[in-house]
C-alpha cells in the first residue's frame, strides 16, 4: 500500500518558506529549510464493499480496520530543502535538493530510515528569455490543483492505508490525479500580457495499479505535459495537458495513449479566495498516471476559504473523482468523492495549527457506497 501515496513532498515547493540559514560562499547563495509536520488522526469506516481505489473502503480508507488513529504526517512530509543560486555569464543559475520523511510507522523499535529524494534538478534563464529546468521535480499538469488545495498544509481525507509510512492524501483521487514527479526537461516562459506558457519533456512511467498487477510498460517516447497560464492581479487562471503512450505488457492488454486535459482559476478577493480545477481524459488513473489503465476519469475541486483575522482561516473544500468506463482496471470502482471542513490558525510566522474534519464515499457501478468519517488536528512547522 505504500505506493499508494505519490502524494510525499507534493507541495514542499511552494510552502510559504522562511529559510533558517543563508549561507554566502564566492558568488552563491545557499539556503537552507524545511517542513516539519504532525497530526493525530482518526477515521471509522462503514457501508458496503466496494473494489478498486475506494478510498473509504475499510482495506484502504481504514487500513483494514473498521476505525483507526494515526499520529503521523499530513499531506507534506517532513523535509529537508536545499538550494543555491548565483548569476553567472548573465543567467541566473539555481541548484535544488529536496530530501523528505515520513513520521509514522507500525513499530516503535523497527529503523524509520526510508527517505524519498522527491527533488534533485538545476535550472537557468533570465526575466527576458525564461527558466529552463533539468532534473527531478513536479510535473506541470495537476500542480495548480495541489498547490492550491487548502489542506496541503493538512490532511485532508486522512487515509489510514497510505498515512502510515507516508502521507495522507489531500483531495488526491478524490478532487484531481496527483501531479507526479518526474525526470524532466521543461520551460517556464515568462509574462506576457498577463499569459506565460510552461512545457516540457519528462520520463515516461509504467502504470502504477496499487491494487493490482501491472499491466503496461514505456514506449520509447517520452511524455509530454504542456501548460497556459494567465495572471492579473486576484485572478489567475490555467489550461494545459498530457499524453504519455502506454504499451500492453501482460497478456490481451493493447497499447494505448494516455491523454488528459485540465482547466482551473482561483481568485482571491480580500478575505475570500475561491478555487476550482477540472481535469479529463484518458488513463489519467485515480491516483496517478494509468494506475486504472485504459479508463476515462474525469476529477473535480471546488474550494472556498475566508480569513476571519490576520492568523485564522476558515475553509471548505469538495472534490470528485469519477471513471466514466467500468473497465476491469477499475475494479467495480465508480467513484471517490470528498468533502473537508478545516480551520487553519497561524501560532507565529513559522508555525500554523489546523484542525480539519471530513468525509470520504466510494461508490461502485454496482450501487454499492462506502463511507469514511475522519479528522485531524495538529500542526505544520516551516523553517
Amino acid at each position: 500500500m505504500k505506493k499508494i501515496v505519490l502524494a510525499g513532498a507534493a507541495g514542499a515547493l511552494l510552502a510559504p518558506t522562511a529559510f533558517a540559514v543563508e549561507i554566502k560562499a564566492g558568488d552563491w547563495n545557499v539556503n537552507v529549510g524545511g517542513i516539519v509536520n504532525a497530526y493525530y488522526t482518526h477515521v471509522s469506516c462503514s457501508g458496503d464493499a466496494v473494489g478498486g481505489l475506494a478510498l473509504a473502503s475499510v482495506g484502504i480508507g481504514c487500513g483494514g480496520e473498521s476505525g483507526r488513529t494515526t499520529i503521523g504526517n499530513g499531506l507534506l512530509p517532513n523535509g529537508l530543502v536545499t538550494s543555491a543560486t548565483t548569476r553567472q555569464s548573465g543567467l541566473d543559475i539555481k541548484a535544488h535538493i529536496g530530501i523528505y520523511h515520513a513520521t509514522a510507522t507500525d513499530s516503535a523499535i523497527a529503523q524509520n530510515s526510508e527517505v524519498d529524494v522527491r527533488q534533485a534538478y538545476f535550472s537557468f534563464g533570465t526575466a527576458e528569455l525564461g527558466t529552463f529546468k533539468l532534473g527531478r521535480d513536479n510535473g506541470i499538469f495537476g500542480a495548480n490543483a495541489i498547490f492550491g488545495d487548502m489542506t496541503l498544509i493538512g490532511a485532508g481525507a486522512p487515509v489510514q492505508a497510505t498515512q502510515r509510512g507516508r502521507v495522507a492524501l489531500g483531495h488526491i483521487g478524490a478532487g484531481y490525479a496527483y501531479v507526479g514527479y518526474y525526470g524532466q526537461m521543461s520551460y517556464s516562459s515568462p509574462k506576457m500580457s498577463g499569459f506565460s506558457v510552461d512545457a516540457g519533456v519528462f520520463n515516461p512511467v509504467v502504470d502504477s495499479p496499487i491494487v493490482a498487477a501491472a499491466q503496461y510498460t514505456t514506449g520509447s517516447n517520452p511524455q509530454l505535459q504542456a501548460q497556459l497560464s494567465y495572471a492579473n492581479g486576484p485572478l489567475k487562471a490555467w489550461l494545459g495537458a498530457k499524453s504519455q503512450k502506454f504499451k500492453g505488457a501482460a497478456v490481451g492488454v493493447g497499447d494505448f495513449t494516455m491523454s488528459g486535459w485540465e482547466a482551473g482559476a482561483s481568485l482571491q478577493q480580500g478575505a475570500f479566495a475561491l478555487l476550482a480545477n477540472y481535469q479529463g481524459g484518458k488513463g489519467l488513473g485515480v491516483l496517478s498516471d494509468a494506475d486504472q489503465g485504459n479508463v476515462r476519469s474525469k476529477h473535480g475541486l471546488l474550494q472556498g476559504t475566508y480569513k476571519t483575522s490576520e492568523k485564522l482561516k476558515l475553509g471548505v473544500g469538495y472534490g470528485i473523482s469519477r471513471n466514466e468506463d467500468n473497465a476491469a482496471g477499475t475494479a467495480g470502482l465508480k467513484s471517490n468523492a470528498n468533502l473537508t471542513l478545516g480551520a487553519y490558525y497561524a501560532l507565529t510566522g513559522a508555525i500554523t495549527l489546523v484542525g480539519e474534519v471530513g468525509q470520504t464515499r466510494s461508490k461502485s457501478f454496482a450501487g454499492g457506497e462506502a463511507k469514511m468519517n475522519g479528522g485531524s488536528f495538529g500542526g505544520i512547522l516551516f523553517f
